[in-house]
């Protein structure tokens, strides 16, 4: 299509550039993925662990579980509308995903009475599930591909299916299996070194060994923090929900608040994904 110019030539009329739904072309909205990356998220699976089990024997069930999804969904909503990655917002709706998740896993549990097994089982499969339709979507998992809506909404779909999958997982090798926190803990310290290194040494996909991982981080860090606080009787330390959780948020903040002043986890901008069409010739 050409437009004229006052002057009688014609020139080509410009091509509508592709249209994005949410967040800013070209720029990913999840952070790098750095060995702080690991840290900071092991924290976080450990301080929604406590947190969660802190509020619901204080607050009782309901109404713990009424301020966890307030939470959850105040900041999930502050991360949509953000539009670029910032550090303190992404981990905070990250540690309220992880609070959230495990009040979901523990609602089915103890308020459904349905079985860890069971609901590890149905868990795997909505993941599952998730990422088969994410792919079949955009053609895509890899995290750094987070620009557009929809993007987003399957990533933090799947995110919060991965805290309530690590948490039954965890809760069913430490109670339904009997084998203890501390030895739950150092099984999955065990097993995220399985796609750790096959990622490393590409005997797995990148993309596969960073979800692998992902979905590990939550049993490891709860079952760690679950072995600290909770009574000996119980085989833990017997520190308490709330002093771990307080515990682990120190280190938490000044590790976010670190991130959010250097930008060391921030992504660099890529290239528009849909570049506009080359121009026409100008019309003779």
């Amino acid at each position: 299509m050409t437009i004229g110019q006052p002057d009688g030539t014609a020139v080509a009329a410009p091509r509508p550039r592709a249209r994005y739904s949410g967040g800013t072309p070209g720029r990913s909205k999840v952070p790098e993925v750095t060995a702080l990356f690991w840290v900071v998220k092991i924290l976080t699976t450990g301080m929604g662990e406590t947190a969660s089990d802190y509020l619901g024997r204080t607050l009782g069930p309901i109404p713990a579980g009424a301020l966890g999804f307030a939470g959850f969904a105040v900041l999930l909503l502050a991360q949509f509308r953000s539009a670029r990655y910032r550090a303190g917002l992404y981990w905070s709706a990250i540690a309220m995903v992880s609070v959230f998740g495990t009040m979901a896993a523990d609602v089915v549990h103890v308020i459904a009475g349905v079985p860890y097994a069971v609901s590890a089982a149905a868990f795997a499969v909505a993941l599952a599930v998730l990422l088969l339709a994410w792919y079949a979507c955009e053609g895509t998992l890899a995290i750094h591909s987070i620009r557009t809506r929809r993007r987003e909404a399957f990533y933090w779909a799947t995110v919060l299916t991965t805290f309530a999958l690590g948490t039954a997982v965890g809760d069913l090798t430490a109670g339904t299996l009997r084998l203890g926190y501390l030895p739950s803990g150092l099984l999955f310290g065990a097993l995220i070194l399985v796609p750790a290194l096959a990622g490393r040494f590409a005997w797995l996909n990148a993309v596969a060994a960073f979800w692998a991982a992902y979905v590990l981080t939550r049993p490891l860090g709860a079952s760690f923090a679950d072995w600290a606080g909770v009574s000996a009787a119980r085989g833990g330390l017997g520190w308490g929900t709330g002093p771990v959780t307080l515990a682990l948020a120190v280190p938490l903040v000044l590790l976010i608040g670190y991130l959010a002043v250097t930008g060391r986890d921030t992504p660099a901008d890529a290239p528009d994904p849909a570049p506009a069409e080359p121009e026409p010739a100008p019309a003779r």
